[in-house]
């Protein structure tokens, strides 16, 4: 059995339950993704499918030979199995295998933020406000020693590049699963931009 799904984040938004309680939960376009490959352990070593999901516009020669049997496809992701004997090429894997109240991890890319201060991208306080420093309010203040150690620690909180990375948010509880629209309710926030990519996988 396939326990993960490729889709586009939609949005947020919130659903009212039975009991009047009032959720904030993220809207997913999850799949139909494709099972483009399937590799076993007597071939390749390990069990997994590669799942496709969206149309792609334009695919250079290599990819187009590995996509020609099931359709050009825009975004390729594997996902190990446990059996893989009952899988074939060709299938299509919706969020059927989801239903209210599962667990799911939720994996994207989170919104880049350019070049952020310590203040922003550490949550540092800051500088004292009053005797005389003016210009300290969002400074990181002092970076090391002198003679000891004589260096800038490899690894040290400091300014630079925030954001536009690989997040994982685990243990979603699943809202809602429509195959037929192809929609999933998570409850909170899944990581990343509208219509970025998203991996969904059982916890």
């Amino acid at each position: 059995m396939i326990d993960g799904i490729i889709g586009k984040k939609i949005g947020m938004t919130r659903v009212i339950q039975d009991d009047g309680t009032v959720k904030a939960v993220t809207a997913i376009e999850a799949g139909p993704c494709s099972v483009i490959q399937v590799k076993r352990t007597e071939r390749e070593g390990y069990n997994a499918v590669q799942l496709g999901f969206g149309l792609a516009k334009k695919l250079n020669s290599p990819e187009k030979g590995h996509l020609k049997k099931q359709g050009f496809f825009k975004h390729l992701h594997e996902f190990k199995v446990d059996d893989a004997a009952t899988l074939q090429a060709g299938q299509v894997v919706d969020v059927s295998f989801l239903k209210p109240g599962d667990r799911v991890d939720v994996i994207g890319t989170s919104k880049g933020r350019g070049f952020a201060g310590v203040v922003k991208r550490h949550h540092f306080s800051g500088g004292p406000k009053t005797h005389g420093q003016s210009d300290r309010h969002r400074a990181p203040g002092s970076i090391g020693s002198t003679t000891t150690p004589g260096h800038v620690y490899k690894g040290l909180r400091m300014a630079g590049h925030m954001g536009a990375e690989r997040v994982t948010v685990k243990n979603l509880t699943v809202v809602g699963a429509d195959p037929a629209r192809n929609l999933l309710l998570v409850e909170g926030s899944a990581p990343g931009a509208r219509n970025g990519l998203l991996l969904i996988k059982k916890s």
